[in-house]
């Protein structure tokens, strides 16, 4: 058996707003005699509420969460209050409201097919791992931003999960009334993102540069050309991954299309096919698909270099392999995210890569370098040409 929810705050905090309400000062003064790290007596009080007094403290506590200095988030407390003793220990105890499967709000772009079956596929792994159905709002639809504001806030919506940039844009203007998890875009520009916990479409670089060694095993040497401002933060952990590889990593920015295109003839003219594999990211600025992707894999194909990328799509125009997404296992978790809510938030400070992903070879391209790669035995997702 468990007790219904508690909060927890200081005996100083909690009376003091509770003292300023239209009806408070009993009850703050009641809860704030209570609370002095004896959870038994803490319990008993909250548990003495009647209704009035348990609006008001409800209100109180849906003050605290829209306020940018106190974090909520939602205990259950055993019966014998074991776990309370052991949290009353701290310093600083927090006010706690996280998400439940009840509470949870998915927004996806309102895209045509085969776009809107990858988003479906992604709501069922939210589903699955919520283990109930969520509300899922098409943005750009129908139905306007402020009407999905509104139901959400109807709804007593805690958590959202946003997929593609349309989606993160339509809750980049709610200041702090819904938690929010980012999923289904490359990467998320700061004035964007306001540090919303992120789940890139980016591959892990690790997992990349695993399946080059699989591939290549005396590949020494990757080289990469980069926009800062799209994937600095990929290039951080691709350093440490292509260490643990044993791999060198030449990773040089490009800020414009110029100079990424001087990087790649540079690097093109003096690469080891050998030892040397280019690596293409999700990057809009370096990996431009109309002239500079052409122009790499032609002269890649006539140099026998091998190139590898973060799009599957590439594999398609000839790129060696790609990582590309499982969306229901993405879907999964985007909703381990929602569900840990604040605490996925306070952990992370930039994307989460892909790391839950499918691999896609063209095999064409394998035989052209010399490898002799079989499918049935490899355990490729998508091969192409198509068989």
């Amino acid at each position: 058996m468990s007790h219904p929810l508690k909060f927890l705050v200081s005996s100083a905090t909690l009376a003091g707003l509770l003292a300023v309400s239209s009806m408070a000062h009993a009850l703050a003064q009641r809860l704030g005699e209570s609370f002095v790290f004896e959870p038994s007596r803490l319990v008993a009080a909250i548990n003495a509420l009647d209704a009035q007094e348990s609006a008001a403290l409800t209100r109180v506590i849906d003050t605290l969460e829209r306020t940018s200095a106190v974090e909520v988030y939602r205990l259950q407390l055993a019966a014998n209050e074991v776990g309370f003793g052991l949290l009353a220990r701290a310093d600083n105890v927090k006010i706690t409201l996280g998400a439940e499967p009840g509470n949870i709000a998915v927004l996806y772009p309102d895209l045509s097919v085969p776009y809107r079956s990858i988003f479906a596929k992604i709501i069922e792994g939210i589903e699955a791992q919520v283990g109930a159905k969520v509300q899922s709002y098409a943005v750009g639809g129908g139905m306007a931003a402020q009407d999905i504001l509104a139901n959400l806030k109807r709804q007593d919506i805690k958590v959202v999960i946003t997929l593609g940039r349309e989606g993160m844009k339509a809750v980049s203007g709610l200041n702090r009334e819904f938690g929010v998890v980012v999923g289904g875009v490359v990467s998320a520009p700061e004035g964007e993102a306001r540090n919303f916990p992120t789940v890139s479409l980016a591959p892990d670089p690790g997992m990349l540069f695993e399946r080059l060694k699989h591939f290549m095993p005396g590949a020494k040497r990757v080289m990469v050309v980069y926009d800062p401002r799209q994937n600095a933060w990929l290039m951080r952990l691709a350093r440490e991954a292509a260490r643990k590889q044993g791999l060198e990593l030449q990773a040089l920015e490009a800020p414009d299309l110029k100079s990424a295109v001087r990087h790649y003839q540079e690097l093109l003219a003096s690469a080891d096919p050998k030892r040397d594999a280019l690596w293409l990211p999700q990057d809009s600025t370096t990996v431009e698909e109309s002239s500079v992707l052409p122009l790499v894999l032609e002269s890649a194909w006539s140099r026998n270099l091998a190139v590898f990328s973060s799009s599957v799509t590439h594999v398609r125009r000839g790129a060696l392999f790609s990582l590309y997404p499982n969306n229901m296992a993405l879907g999964r978790q985007l909703a381990a995210s929602a569900l840990n809510y604040p605490g996925s938030a306070q952990a992370q400070s930039s994307p989460v890569p892909l790391r839950e992903a499918m691999l896609a070879v063209n095999v064409r391209t394998a035989s052209h370098l010399g490898l002799q790669l079989s499918p049935s035995q490899q355990g490729f997702d998508l091969v192409f040409p198509a068989p």
